[in-house]
């Protein structure tokens, strides 16, 4: 995803290498002239290499713009599709760890810029047998807060009718005004910061201190840590808490 919007060092060399090697011939086609030829070739050529040097910093300067806020928005919600799978966690710590699939698409873009993004999970072995389903609703984060992309997780308003939406044609799907409208109850959100040069992280991110509201299995409150990786990997913590801050629940997944 990033090498669609950083040119890569070899492509840099090549634009930047092309007009060079222009002048270079143009100096050999002349070569064995008269002297006013030999001026002329010299003017032609300073001209060039002018020419090359500005079109080289106009390049680098194109290609190593600052990366926008709807750029992060796209980089994280290309990064959350896809097929993800628990397996080697699972067979690594099988007394431990669920073999879970999860499946993540597209479903739709709101006015503002939000990517609307379908979820759901289900065990290996019963892939079309979704267990948790949900909208993630991504867009950057407000400008008052430190960070850059927020992941926000919504309850589906009719779960029978988008079981197993992302493996249906198009055609097949709930249209747009209809995915808009079931995006029901908010659940929870995780605000995602660019993770640093020379990590292995591409961003990473948690739910607000204190969490937010949960009920399940006798719990008050529930955080979650989300870290999207370079290599595609992503890994996420789902924790919840009673009352007194006991922690009732934990879910560990890659």
């Amino acid at each position: 995803m990033v090498d669609g919007i950083c040119l890569r060092e070899e492509e840099m060399s090549s634009c930047s290498g092309a007009p060079a090697s222009y002048t270079d011939n143009n100096n050999k086609a002349r070569s064995g002239s008269g002297s006013g030829s030999g001026r002329g070739s010299k003017v032609t050529n300073a001209v060039l290499k002018a020419l090359c040097v500005a079109g080289g910093v106009f390049l680098i300067r194109k290609f190593t713009k600052p990366t926008t806020r709807q750029d992060q928005t796209r980089i994280v919600a290309e990064a959350l599709c896809g097929e993800k799978s628990s397996s080697e966690q699972a067979a690594g710590h099988p007394m431990t760890y669920f073999n879970l699939r999860m499946l993540t698409c597209p479903a739709t873009t709101i006015v503002n810029g939000s990517r609307v993004l379908y979820f759901e999970q289900a065990f290996w072995r019963t892939p079309k047998k979704p267990y948790r389903q949900r909208f993630f609703v991504v867009k950057p984060c407000p400008k008052e807060m430190k960070c850059d992309v927020e992941v926000a997780s919504f309850a589906v308003r009719d779960i029978e009718e988008y079981q197993n939406f992302c493996e249906r044609p198009k055609s097949q799907r709930p249209d747009v005004q209809n995915v808009v409208g079931d995006i029901a109850e908010h659940l929870n959100t995780v605000y995602l910061s660019k993770c640093e040069k020379g990590r292995r992280c591409l961003y990473q991110g948690s739910t607000p201190l204190g969490g937010f509201p949960n009920s399940w299995n006798g719990a008050t409150h529930c955080t979650s840590e989300l870290t999207i990786y370079r290599n595609g990997e992503i890994h996420c913590w789902d924790r919840a808490y009673d009352d007194e801050g006991n922690q009732v629940s934990r879910i560990k997944c890659r």
